[in-house]
């Protein structure tokens, strides 16, 4: 189907929904300049190792080796802005009085594009908190090279309450996902009338089993992706372009 013939398709029945859920993966971040964990040579995971960075164990084994990492990465966000995508999501929640965001990025650039009560999946590098007692943090320092020095090491800062390491607050590898946001974002998946995936690998358990999930519950399943993924076969509808492109041109049809 042509690329045109789909979006109209997915405005009639964006339309006509009463709840979207829009879930929305690394691809989403990637067109602000923001690196992807898998995809291509200059992939997060093609330079460092996820056992050295991304578990409490590498964590507690060299805290200035993991905190400087995720100083950089908070550095790399700060430098980038949402783009057309994202700005055309926030407008459509404000089209769309039952559209929920989920994401598995754990930047806020849908926050800075408009967006409220975003669901994150996997944490937020931006609500980092104590390793000890587990209250955030207010501190999100971040020096104004540490973009340009992925290798940067700094020790966390401690804890105002009870003097413990500060940690970052995304999910680690061998961690579960945030209990309420998971069970939130099950609820919706299960309710709504419209998923569309956006940017997502489909590789990434559990959030990868949303989009089988909404469709199990009788909702039509979108893919937005300038790729093939694993859900492309099983979607209602695969749109193969960028999220700024297709949104844009979304927005628009919606709006007119």
């Amino acid at each position: 189907m042509h690329i045109n013939a789909s979006i109209h398709r997915l405005a009639r029945w964006f339309e006509a929904a009463r709840q979207v859920v829009v879930l929305t993966g690394a691809g989403m971040s990637a067109e602000s300049g923001i690196p992807t964990f898998r995809d291509g040579a200059d992939s997060l995971w093609s330079r460092f190792s996820p056992q050295d960075l991304a578990t409490a164990r590498a964590y507690r084994r060299d805290k200035a080796l993991v905190w400087g990492w995720y100083t950089w990465r908070m550095a790399v966000v700060r430098a980038v802005q949402p783009h057309a995508g994202h700005r055309a999501l926030s407008e459509l929640a404000g089209l769309k009085q039952g559209l929920s965001i989920v994401t598995q990025n754990v930047d806020d650039l849908h926050e800075r594009a408009g967006s409220n009560d975003v669901i994150h999946l996997h944490g937020s590098l931006f609500a980092s908190r104590c390793l000890a007692c587990g209250k955030p943090s207010a501190d999100t320092d971040v020096p104004p090279l540490a973009a340009q020095q992925p290798a940067l090491r700094l020790m966390p800062p401690r804890c105002a309450h009870c003097g413990g390491d500060i940690r970052p607050g995304v999910v680690w590898f061998d961690e579960s996902l945030p209990e309420a946001a998971w069970h939130e974002a099950c609820e919706l998946a299960t309710q709504c009338d419209l998923l569309i995936t956006i940017g997502s690998s489909g590789l990434v358990l559990p959030a990868a089993n949303l989009p089988a999930m909404a469709g199990q519950h009788g909702a039509k399943v979108v893919e937005i992706n300038p790729a093939r993924t694993p859900l492309t076969d099983q979607a209602d509808l695969s749109l193969q372009g960028t999220a700024g492109d297709v949104l844009g041109q979304l927005l628009a049809m919606v709006k007119a």
